[in-house]
């Protein structure tokens, strides 16, 4: 579960801040091996660049790079504070005494790291070619041709409806955790619940007495089944308004 937690938290930080991933990676790259005033600065600083790349390459531009991102802070971060977890669960930062050990947790810390990062960084370089594409006019550094899916392309709806539905998932699973607890409960001869009186009291005994994991309880499988869940229902509903196109005619 640490896997999974610390995994979906990183990919709903990533969706807010991997704009700036595409600025900081614009500059990085600019006067690449060039001598300062031998080049044409494209970006003088973090809002140019901003309005910039809006401008130039459209806001959606902005994203670039994002279904690799995701890929890399799920994978990289899950691993990371995933084994970081496994290890404090299973009693290794501790001492033989029982006392925390602080060199125990530096070496689980580090070698979590150092197995994220190496894991993480192939994604990373595809990343950073796609954040890196840019027009002409404002390009820097070499400019990578990478296509991940050709256009029209069915696999094209399924990325976005599973990366859309990293933020669907985060908002909407408390909700979809208590409405499966008020549809389950028992109830008395009135029908009337037993445990909870409403939405608000449900949220508000499982927070309570299960802590913040307790309301994202079942995300994993949520998570994986809106993606086909999404795709397969838009793809079910333009055929059959294809075929009864056809047949009405």
């Amino acid at each position: 579960m640490d896997f999974l937690m610390s995994g979906l938290a990183a990919c709903g930080a990533c969706l807010f801040t991997n704009p700036l991933e595409v600025v900081k990676t614009r500059m990085q790259l600019q006067g690449e091996l060039q001598a300062p005033g031998s080049y044409q600065r494209h970006y003088r600083n973090v809002f140019h660049a901003f309005i910039t790349i809006g401008k130039v390459d459209g806001l959606a531009a902005l994203q670039k790079g994002l279904a690799p991102a995701l890929l890399y802070q799920f994978l990289m971060n899950g691993i990371r504070l995933g084994t970081y977890g496994l290890a404090e669960a299973k009693g290794y930062l501790h001492s033989a005494e029982g006392t925390h050990s602080p060199i125990r947790s530096a070496a689980a810390g580090a070698l979590a790291g150092v197995l994220g990062a190496y894991l993480g960084s192939p994604i990373y370089m595809v990343k950073t070619h796609l954040q890196a594409q840019a027009a002409s006019e404002i390009a820097v550094g070499h400019q990578y041709k990478h296509q991940i899916f050709p256009p029209q392309s069915w696999k094209v709806a399924l990325a976005a409806a599973m990366v859309s539905g990293i933020v669907v998932v985060l908002a909407m699973t408390p909700f979809d955790v208590v409405s499966t607890r008020l549809y389950n409960q028992p109830t008395d001869t009135q029908g009337k619940g037993l445990m909870y009186r409403g939405v608000l009291d449900a949220l508000l005994q499982t927070a309570r007495t299960e802590g913040i994991f307790g309301m994202y309880k079942g995300i994993g499988a949520s998570y994986f089944r809106l993606g086909p869940h999404t795709i397969l229902s838009l793809f079910f509903w333009d055929q059959l308004r294809f075929l009864y196109n056809t047949y009405t005619k």
